[in-house]
């Protein structure tokens, strides 16, 4: 009897066992391989396309985090997928990054690192001119940690909200009102900033201290984006006091509502828009709004000359008669940054409130004189 209840025991032990196994550890997913051959590397500052063969072991979607940096497919399936990967002209004069991110599924992510160049500043100044006065806008921070503002030594701010003689509809003041900032350096740049403030528009004009007869000026510029902004880049003189006769110089306009096209222009008693005499000339330009140009303007005595990137587009000759009514442009003038909002040409064609702030960004402004 013993016997049998041992038996009985150890089969029924034996048949618990099996009804209870012990869990086997989970199989490893099918682990997940991105390669890129070759690697990207370092791209030129002044902008380039690589070709590269993406291999993979399964579907992958891939973005990049900076739109200078762009890519000619965003996604691909196992196996080996062509990518182009093309980067813009780099403006600034430090390298820069941008990333790669491939995903697959939700849990395999890849990161490749893009690095670009430093852009290389362009040398447009004609032979024999020396440069006398600059405004680089590299200023630091305040004391308080807030952004610097534009130099009082080098500039003064004009004001009000009167239309300027062509309908515009901001109200310009000088740099801030409270906590509201309308010209910030930071970064190395000067940014002139269109914002809404209750119910108005309000930003800025500003005027060179300092005035020159004849020399090269120039200012890199990034335009603002958005149907009903005017940004100009221009010129009236020191002892200025009736328009049209004492003359003005448009280095450079810029409306909205036509991206990508830029304008020079004089305007004399002779010559001007109010009585649709006006010497005047447009250049289309690429990425006007995403990247900086370099505008100038060569004055002489004989001739204006304005140049977009060191391509003259546009000149005004000096007649030879000593008419004031004709060539007011034998005196001293000063150079003018603003960003007008709607108007009689920035307005031409209704405003869009939804792009404001809208901002004018300028690396810098010289004159060079012989």
């Amino acid at each position: 009897m013993i016997s049998i209840f041992l038996i009985a025991s150890f089969m029924l032990g034996a048949c618990s066992e099996g009804d209870n196994p012990t869990p086997e550890p989970p199989k490893p997913g099918k682990q997940i391989e991105i390669t890129l051959n070759p690697e990207p590397g370092e791209f030129s500052g002044a902008g380039e396309t690589k070709s590269i063969i993406v291999t993979a072991n399964a579907d992958w979607t891939v973005t990049s985090s900076q739109p200078w940096c762009m890519l000619s497919v965003t996604k691909g399936h196992p196996g080996q997928t062509s990518l182009q990967i093309t980067v813009s002209k780099n403006p600034f004069e430090t390298p820069r990054t941008a990333e790669l991110i491939f995903t697959s599924d939700d849990a395999f992510t890849k990161k490749v690192t893009i690095t670009q160049q430093k852009g290389q500043e362009e040398d447009y100044v004609p032979e024999g001119y020396n440069l006398v006065w600059s405004d680089e806008f590299n200023a630091q921070r305040e004391k308080d940690g807030k952004p610097a503002m534009p130099s009082t030594t080098n500039w003064w701010f004009e004001t009000g909200a009167h239309g300027w003689g062509n309908n515009e509809l901001q109200n310009y003041i000088d740099r801030f009102i409270d906590t509201d900032t309308c010209a910030v350096v930071t970064d190395g740049t000067l940014k002139i900033i269109a914002k809404k403030r209750g119910t108005e528009v309000i930003s800025i004009r500003m005027n060179t201290v300092k005035s020159w007869q004849y020399g090269y000026f120039e200012a890199r510029l990034r335009m603002p984006t958005g149907r009903g902004t005017w940004p100009a880049f221009w010129m009236l003189p020191k002892d200025f006091k009736n328009w049209p006769l004492d003359g003005e110089i448009d280095i450079m306009e810029y409306v909205g509502y036509d991206p990508n096209v830029v304008h020079a222009s004089v305007h004399t008693m002779a010559y001007n828009h109010s009585i649709g005499t006006q010497k005047t000339a447009s250049k289309r330009i690429q990425n006007a709004e995403t990247e900086f140009h370099v505008y100038a303007l060569e004055w002489t005595a004989e001739k204006i000359t304005a140049f977009v990137d060191g391509e003259p587009y546009f000149t005004f000759l000096n007649d030879g008669k000593g008419d004031i009514n004709t060539w007011p442009f034998n005196k001293p003038f000063y150079l003018k940054l603003n960003l007008a909002w709607g108007g009689n040409w920035g307005g031409a064609q209704g405003i869009d409130e939804t792009v404001l702030p809208a901002t004018y960004e300028i690396d810098y402004v010289r004159v060079y004189q012989k």
